[in-house]
C-alpha cells in the first residue's frame, strides 16, 4: 500500500477540489447521522465480505478495495459530495497505483446511501460506464430492502466478473496488491 506523501498529495489534490455546489442540507443529515456502519456490519459481514472479494479477484490482476463510510466527514460534507469523497479515497488509499492499473474502490455511503465505483485508467478505457451504473443501482435497491452484506457480496462479485472478461487469464503474477478486507469508516 502506497504511504501518502506530500508530493502524493500535490498530485491527487486536483482530483480531490472540483466544483460542487456547497450544500447545508448536505452538512445537517451528515452531522446528525447516528454511526451505524458497526450495526449493519457485523465482524462476520466483514469476514464474508474479505472472502467475496478474495473470490472475485481470483484468475486476474484486478484488485477490488471495498470502502464502507457511515456518513462524510463534517469537516467536509458541505462542500463535499459522495462522488468527491469517494475519488479522494480512491486516491488516498492507493487505489490508482496497481501496477496494471487495475485498481477499482467499491464505496457505500450508508448516510446518503449512495453507492460509488471508482475505476483505474486501465479499465476505463475498455469497459462502459453503463456497466457500472447498472451494477451501483443494484445495490442500492438491495440497500434500501435493508440487505446490507448481501448487496455488498454481489456487487463485488459482479465486479469481480467485469474484471475477468477484462484481463487474460494468462498472466502468471497473483499478488495481491490491495487488502482484501473491507475499510471501514
Amino acid at each position: 500500500m502506497v504511504i501518502k506523501t506530500e508530493t502524493t498529495e500535490i498530485v491527487t489534490q486536483p482530483k480531490t477540489e472540483e466544483v460542487n455546489q456547497p450544500s447545508f442540507k448536505r452538512w445537517l443529515k451528515h452531522f446528525l447521522y447516528m454511526p451505524a456502519t458497526k450495526r449493519y456490519f457485523s465482524k462476520q459481514d466483514q469476514a464474508a465480505i474479505t472472502q467475496a472479494v478474495s473470490e472475485a479477484e481470483h484468475g486476474h490482476v484486478g484488485e477490488i478495495q471495498v470502502v464502507i463510510e457511515g456518513h462524510l466527514p463534517v469537516n467536509q460534507a458541505y462542500f463535499q459530495n459522495t462522488r468527491m469523497r469517494a475519488r479522494q479515497l480512491f486516491a488516498e488509499l492507493g487505489v490508482w497505483d496497481t501496477e496494471y492499473n487495475s485498481g477499482v474502490l467499491l464505496y457505500i455511503n450508508l448516510c446518503e446511501r449512495k453507492v460509488e465505483i471508482v475505476i483505474d485508467r486501465g479499465i476505463k478505457t475498455a469497459t462502459e460506464q453503463m456497466i457500472w451504473d447498472e451494477i451501483c443501482q443494484n445495490m442500492v435497491a438491495q440497500l434500501a430492502q435493508q440487505q446490507f452484506q448481501q448487496a455488498v457480496i454481489n456487487g463485488v462479485m459482479r465486479i469481480g466478473q467485469v474484471l475477468n472478461q477484462f484481463y487474460a487469464h494468462s498472466i502468471n503474477e497473483q499478488t495481491n496488491e490491495l487488502g482484501n478486507y473491507p475499510v471501514i469508516l
